[in-house]
């Protein structure tokens, strides 16, 4: 039987709403919090670590709706939809410990990236009479959720437990995609898992560099502005917002691994030269008709990138070059590495990512995405850069230190040392830490231009 009308909002009757609870409070509660709150929910209960009692307190003194309790069993108690929203590392522990105190009848979910850990956690630890009803908005904290991707995963629910999650997560504005635990894996996977390893290969390679890419001339073009800001984006978050979809997620390990070895080769093609050429066009060539349909691009749909002319309005080398103008005739051409490692990788796995572009697409795979569909569905780009590749040895460098790093990554993940993905996270991440400020500025106007432009095309 239902506990709750089927059309209950913030504007029913305070005795009628539900008791929202929040078990975590990093980034992504805060912003579940921040939504609950704005959209007129009555009763939100949150909590964090017990030692951040005080501060988490002080901090939401004259929040309408939000009341700081201690403990997560004070919100197991208490609270109708319980959120847990702690980094998968620590799902099964968080769980075991307040899992157990949960009210009868609530409906429970989890907001984490990876849900293999959470489900066994629920099934293991929450009691026999709670339903589970899980969720995860496709976007970080800095993203607005509107019109977002946000999953829904009925797992061991009535119907009224689902409709109840629905309503209390209307007021985000976002959009929902219905999967199953196990789909939900396979789509992050497949949508994020690769672009995440493309994006913290290039800092890595970059720091060893000891170069700020957009400084030197090489990086300052459409394309480049979207490696350089998105590579930024990932790098001003927290390194646990992508260890556990890499290494928890089993999906995602093969993956990272087949992109250290497309890089690999790939690289070997290029150190060949003029013997290398065939191999290499054949290869890209067959990736290419593997993920994007053929040379004149499949399916006629309009592409995702924007012009190098919008783009280039959020370029850091307008500010920070040395001088070099932001689209110099002289600038030398470039392989594009990653993006033909990444097209590679999804061709050899038989991954078709348009299949997941609508369905549940991150704002920064949405981009990413549209920049190998820009290169791969343009033969005189390909060809620039197949020959970029081979001939020109101005960014081999560059291509070599990240050969290096995408398999650092590689090995790292497949140890499944948190530890490890936090040093080289972190340090890379020192290395660039005096340019967040303003590159996380440009990174959400270039996502908020994307998305405009997609929604006036719609």
């Amino acid at each position: 039987m239902a506990l709750f009308k089927s059309d209950v909002s913030p504007a029913s009757p305070i005795a009628e709403q539900p008791t929202i609870g929040l078990i975590g409070m990093g980034s992504m509660g805060r912003m579940y919090a921040k939504c609950f709150s704005e959209a007129g929910w009555k009763k939100i209960v949150v909590c964090d670590l017990p030692d951040k009692f005080e501060a988490l307190q002080a901090s939401y003194v004259g929040v309408s709706g939000i009341t700081v309790l201690r403990d997560g069993h004070l919100v197991s108690r208490t609270s109708d939809f319980i959120m847990y929203s702690v980094e998968a590392e620590f799902i099964d522990s968080v769980v075991a410990q307040y899992g157990p105190s949960t009210k009868y009848g609530a409906v429970v979910a989890g907001q984490t990236s990876v849900k293999a850990p959470e489900k066994a956690a629920f099934e293991k630890y929450l009691p026999e009479d709670v339903h589970i009803v899980s969720c995860h908005s496709l976007h970080g904290p800095t993203v607005s959720p509107l019109g977002q991707p946000l999953v829904l995963i009925k797992h061991r629910a009535p119907d009224w437990a689902l409709t109840l999650v629905e309503n209390i997560l209307r007021s985000f504005g976002s959009r929902y995609v219905y999967l199953s635990y196990e789909d939900h894996d396979i789509v992050t996977a497949n949508t994020q898992a690769v672009t995440h390893a493309a994006f913290l290969s290039m800092g890595t390679a970059w720091a060893s560099s000891l170069s700020y890419p957009w400084e030197h001339g090489y990086y300052v073009g459409g394309i480049e502005t979207v490696k350089v800001n998105i590579m930024l984006r990932i790098y001003s978050n927290q390194w646990h917002v992508y260890a556990g979809l890499a290494i928890l997620n089993p999906y995602a390990r093969l993956q990272i691994d087949q992109f250290a070895k497309s890089a690999t080769e790939i690289y070997k093609l290029m150190l060949a030269g003029e013997a290398g050429e065939a191999p290499l066009r054949e290869r890209l060539h067959k990736a290419r008709d593997a993920v994007f349909g053929g040379e004149e691009g499949g399916k006629q749909r309009r592409p995702i990138f924007l012009s190098e002319d919008i783009l280039d309005r959020f370029s850091l080398a307008k500010t920070h070059s040395l001088g070099a103008p932001d689209e110099s005739p002289n600038s030398p051409a470039n392989s594009h590495l990653a993006l033909l490692a990444m097209v590679d990788c999804w061709a050899h796995l038989a991954i078709q990512p348009l299949h997941h572009l609508d369905l549940a697409a991150t704002p920064v795979f949405r981009m990413w995405i549209g920049v190998a569909e820009y290169l791969f569905r343009s033969p005189a780009r390909l060809d620039s850069a197949i020959r970029a590749a081979l001939y020109d040895p101005s960014h081999r460098s560059d291509d070599l230190e990240f050969v290096v790093a995408a398999r650092g990554w590689s090995q790292c993940v497949s140890f499944g040392s948190f530890e490890l993905y936090r040093g080289r996270f972190e340090e890379t991440k020192a290395f660039f830490q005096p340019r967040f400020e303003e590159a996380t500025k440009l990174g959400g106007a270039m996502i908020q231009a994307i998305m405009d432009d997609a929604k006036k095309q719609a």
